[in-house]
């Protein structure tokens, strides 16, 4: 290994030489209290950045064991890092000067959810910290003496000020590992107490704006009608009080802009955990939880949507359905049963966002058309047998159609923003409004047997795999582009990176058929034996973070290869 002495030395020999003698810069160099490896370097000024990172022993860094026991504390001490590093960094980018991106430093950013990114990496060996640099050059010539203040002036100090446990305020960390462990005790009681979540009162719901995931300033605090009412005593924080969604059917209903969509969005994002300050800390949602939606146009294949579509009058076998362009009825059952194979225990749903003759027929309609001529059996009548045989829960938002009352098992009207419990209401006028019956046929579950091929999107093993990542709305792969703008409890552009880069492995790698349960199962388990790391080739090593079950097989369920 090299010293920080080498480094200096190399810099003074490739000053004012051109930009492609940059790359004699890679390799780790040693600067006593930290490692520094310099593992690409960009072809020229104007190119993506330079890819770096620094590695602390934990000797030296210091932070406390009982920091590192469980992965969800791991994963605080790792976003509580992360925020301070990414933004001391930023503070230093574009101070050094010269052509193109020179002078770029940065890293992940991470948003109000707390997710595992290769952006920062915490063991009981080391803390790494993963970022990148724009190599300075006037023109396309090295400007060697701008990088030495980068890479001895401001990388050093933004170090040793971020991680280094000696120079923290330890009431910050030790609150970010007690919220993590308060978080973690939350989430093992709701199975206990029969709920699929619990927020807690006083919680802030709605955000700034919809490109805003921040609070909301002056937003209405949640709370809580006595009926709904938990109390648990958290193993940090001590007694908290707030409303507890059971299990079951729950309708959430109430007028325009009385906060319907933004309880339901909140429950959506209450399967990741949220860092001090965002108002919804206390706000969890049971992990396996699946937002549900219509999606007209999207790829569906060999899928059993017998259990809400058959009979079609072309005679097409709704046991192993496929079509190029569902329509957003067809969408929207594929999503449930993709759900359900997935392992979902809970789904969420908005009408406002839901095909209306998947959801509900009501009387009328039924008496004009007959229930022969009608393949579709709406969500309506297959809510209790979800719950009631597959143990599989729904909290849905309507605002138009009252047929959900017959089935549910708790009712929340938001007033003003404030829920009510009113159930117990509704109970009184169900006798006046029947609800018609349905021609549902039996309740059976397909089994977990598709099966995925391994076709290499066109390529053959060996060739090089083009990926392209557009946000949080889908990524390429070749020419394929693999579409996830409505799986909405993706929150990341990292997750999305790292998806793709699962797509990329899988593409170049599997050999069908194997089933696609199998093949998420395969996924997860190299996820947790080698990390991000599996899937890094061809991106920005501190741009992944770590995706749920639930996106890994919307991934390979909307891959249309």
């Amino acid at each position: 290994m090299k010293s920080s002495n080498d480094l200096r030395q190399t810099l003074l020999n490739i000053d004012h030489r051109g930009y492609p003698a940059y790359k004699s810069l890679r390799g780790e160099y040693d600067f006593g209290d930290f490692l520094l490896s310099i593992d690409h370097v960009q072809g020229d000024p104007f190119a993506s950045p330079s890819n770096l990172s620094v590695r602390v022993p934990m000797g030296k860094a210091g932070f406390p064991k009982e920091y590192l026991r469980e992965e969800y504390t791991c994963a605080a001490l790792e976003d509580g890092l992360l925020r301070k590093f990414s933004e001391e960094i930023g503070r230093y980018s574009f101070k050094a000067k010269g052509s193109g991106k020179s002078g770029l430093i940065g890293t992940s950013r991470p948003g109000q959810e707390i997710l595992r990114r290769s952006a920062l990496e915490v063991t009981e060996e080391a803390v790494t910290a993963r970022f990148e640099v724009g190599f300075p050059a006037n023109g396309r010539t090295i400007n060697a003496r701008e990088l030495e203040k980068v890479l001895f002036e401001f990388l050093p100090a933004a170090v040793v000020k971020c991680l280094y446990y000696r120079n923290w305020d330890k009431k910050v960390l030790e609150r970010n590992y007690e919220l993590a462990v308060d978080q973690h005790y939350i989430r093992r009681e709701l199975p206990k107490r029969k709920l699929v979540a619990f927020l807690a009162e006083g919680s802030v719901l709605p955000r700034m704006s919809g490109v805003s995931s921040r609070p909301m300033q002056g937003a209405v605090p949640l709370s809580v009608p006595d009926s709904l009412r938990v109390e648990m005593n958290l193993p940090c924080h001590g007694k908290i009080s707030g409303m507890g969604i059971p299990e079951g059917v729950t309708l959430i209903i109430g007028g325009g802009y009385h906060g319907k969509s933004t309880l339901l969005q909140a429950l959506e994002q209450g399967v990741y955990n949220h860092h001090a300050g965002d108002g919804r800390e206390y706000v969890i949602t049971e992990d396996t939880a699946l937002k549900l939606r219509a999606e007209d146009g999207r790829s569906v294949q060999n899928l059993d949507l017998s259990l809400f579509i058959h009979d079609l009058p072309n005679g097409k076998d709704t046991k192993r359905f496929s079509t190029a362009d569902a329509s957003g009825s067809t969408s929207q059952a594929a999503a449930v049963m993709e759900g359900i194979e997935a392992g979902s225990h809970t789904f969420l749903i908005d009408e406002d966002t839901s095909a209306t003759n998947f959801l509900v027929r009501d009387e009328f309609m039924q008496k004009i058309v007959r229930s022969d001529k009608e393949p579709i059996t709406p969500f309506c009548a297959r809510v209790r047998d979800l719950y009631e045989k597959a143990g599989i829960s729904t909290v849905l938002v309507a605002g138009s159609s009252g047929a959900f009352f017959h089935v549910a098992d708790t009712v929340i009207q938001m007033d003003s923003y404030r829920p009510l419990d009113v159930k117990e209401k509704v109970g009184r006028l169900l006798p006046e409004y029947p609800l018609p019956a349905f021609d549902t046929g039996d309740f059976v579950l397909p089994g977990a047997g598709r099966l995925f091929w391994g076709i290499r999107s066109g390529s053959t093993h060996g060739d090089r795999i083009k990926t392209k990542v557009n946000s949080t709305d889908s990524f390429s792969i070749n020419r394929e582009t693999v579409d996830l703008r409505y799986v909405e409890q993706l929150v990341d552009r990292e997750q999305m990176a790292a998806l793709a880069g699962m797509m990329k492995y899988v593409v170049k790698n599997a050999s069908g058929p194997v089933t696609v349960s199998r093949l998420a199962e395969m996924l997860e388990r190299l996820l947790k034996q080698k990390g991000l790391d599996a899937f890094m080739e061809g991106y920005s090593y501190c741009g992944l973070a770590v995706p749920r079950t639930q996106e890994i097989y919307a991934m390979i369920n909307r891959y249309r290869k």
